[in-house]
């Protein structure tokens, strides 16, 4: 069975990306860095808004915006996971990021990734919300304000947040809100 990505030109997805094993790596400070490094790099070539964003140990989620022009997120990613495996791979050889051969290719990825398109305003601010509590979900912190890799605090920084939201009670998502 084949996957079918939905490729809708100036579309708004959220995507869901995978150490592969699930190592605990991106959070190492040196890796937070060169994830920052290849981010910058590929918006550079290939334009994109980053609406929300978290970094957790094994995985991340993120909300991007495409160009009205284009609908290649996947070559984004491509360059991405290869531009971060790389610098990993080359900067660091006894780091976290110690390489592992997986059928010819380098381990640091999943080989895949998962992705939604977003439909409307209600289910931007549920994979939004959904992104800003993940770190409060998987144990790693007790409220966003208290997870330092996330765009939430750009959120409050805005007006759009204020900084106790997810604080001290549990936020139940919508099945179909996010992945993991």
């Amino acid at each position: 069975m084949r996957y079918r990505r939905a490729r809708i030109k100036g579309g708004i997805y959220f995507f869901t990306l995978t150490t592969f094993n699930r190592k605990k790596i991106l959070t190492y400070p040196e890796n937070v860095e060169i994830l920052r490094e290849a981010f910058r790099y590929v918006t550079g070539k290939h334009f994109f808004t980053i609406n929300a964003f978290v970094l957790l140990p094994d995985h991340l989620h993120c909300i991007w915006t495409l160009p009205q022009n284009d609908s290649d997120f996947s070559m984004r990613w491509r360059l991405i996971k290869s531009y971060f495996t790389r610098k990993c791979a080359k900067k660091f050889k006894s780091s976290p990021c110690k390489l592992r051969k997986d059928e010819k290719e380098q381990a640091i990825w999943q080989r895949r990734f998962w992705e939604h398109l977003i439909r409307d305003k209600k289910d931007m601010i549920n994979q939004v919300e959904y992104i800003h509590y993940n770190p409060v979900k998987h144990g790693l912190a007790s409220a966003p304000k208290k997870w330092q890799y996330s765009s939430f605090h750009r959120y409050v920084s805005e007006g759009k947040y204020s900084n106790e939201w997810g604080d001290g009670h549990e936020i139940n998502f919508y099945k179909k809100t996010g992945n993991e």
